[in-house]
């Protein structure tokens, strides 16, 4: 489970770091150099110029990363209110305000870029992630991430999961035992990776690959209670849960499917009788959700989309 603390500071440390790179400034930055460092605004628009912006949902889907939004501006500036009309996980339909965003309109259009790739990154992955899971709704199967995330963004991408109304997989590689395919090669074989795997996890849950029915009765057999079927197909999937239903363990053994996994397909992996689906494009192929953020200074009649 995802540490609501550790979010926190994830989310601080990727807008330090977004900004920095933005604006050519060291990551701890005071907001005065940070606003300072938009040659664009700074030539332009003079800085006591008041203004104000509204966040425009361009497309339908879910919105995720509100958060970010207000750390943006609140790292740009401290005196630029930022009001949401929205919470992650609220659906949107094209045309609606989000939410607005006043004060000193250099300071707006030196956040709102930055502002902008958190709010569409993260809204994409939470509407991907609620496509998935409208797909399989009813079935008793839940949609999981994996950790094909961007670099330096996991917390914040397992977070928008989350909002889109998936389960998050393990953060990485220390908090689960994940059992794959080159553990099983370097151990000799799904039964010895399996017992080396639980022997060695405490009270970290374990989660065996396997291939095959072979391979599932194998990692059975050594202890294995969470299971991942790599790459089988939706009958292969049902033929496993019907396996297992007609062996003799009295110990209830998880199933996930994994393996491309598509939104065409996800409903039928679920109605094989699994009960989880890992599907990595909710993260690493999510597209970004449409959102403007539509600015004008306070007095001038036409707003500019930023």
């Amino acid at each position: 489970m995802l540490d609501e603390a550790a979010v926190v500071v994830a989310a601080d440390e990727a807008v330090a770091r977004a900004l920095a790179e933005d604006l050519d400034v060291p990551v701890d930055a005071t907001p005065a150099v940070r606003r300072a460092a938009d040659v664009t605004a700074g030539a332009t628009v003079p800085a006591d110029l008041p203004g104000e912006a509204s966040l425009i949902a361009r497309a339908d889907g879910t919105v995720a990363g509100c958060d970010l939004v207000a750390r943006v501006f609140a790292a740009v500036d401290p005196s630029v209110e930022v009001v949401l009309d929205v919470t992650d996980g609220q659906r949107v339909t094209r045309g609606d305000v989000l939410g607005r965003i006043t004060g000193p309109l250099a300071s707006v259009l030196a956040g709102e870029r930055t502002a902008l790739n958190f709010l569409t990154h993260l809204s994409g992955v939470a509407t991907r992630t609620r496509a998935f899971a409208d797909a399989v709704a009813g079935t008793g199967c839940v949609v999981r991430d994996t950790r094909k995330t961007t670099p330096g963004l996991r917390l914040l991408e397992k977070a928008a999961v989350r909002a889109g109304g998936g389960v998050n997989h393990r953060v990485g590689l220390w908090d689960a035992l994940l059992v794959k395919d080159n553990h099983i090669a370097a151990a000799g074989g799904v039964a010895e990776a399996t017992r080396r795997a639980l022997a060695a996890a405490g009270d970290r849950n374990v989660q065996v690959e396997v291939t095959s029915i072979a391979e599932l009765d194998a990692a059975v057999a050594a202890g294995a209670r969470d299971v991942l079927l790599d790459n089988f197909t939706p009958e292969g999937c049902a033929a496993a849960v019907a396996h297992l239903a007609a062996g003799a363990s009295a110990d209830r053994v998880l199933l996930e499917a994994s393996g491309t996994i598509r939104l065409d397909t996800v409903a039928a992996y679920a109605a094989s009788g699994v009960d989880r689906v890992a599907v990595g494009g909710l993260t690493h192929s999510a597209p970004q959700l449409d959102i403007a953020l539509d600015v004008r200074a306070v007095g001038h009649s036409s707003p500019a989309e930023a």
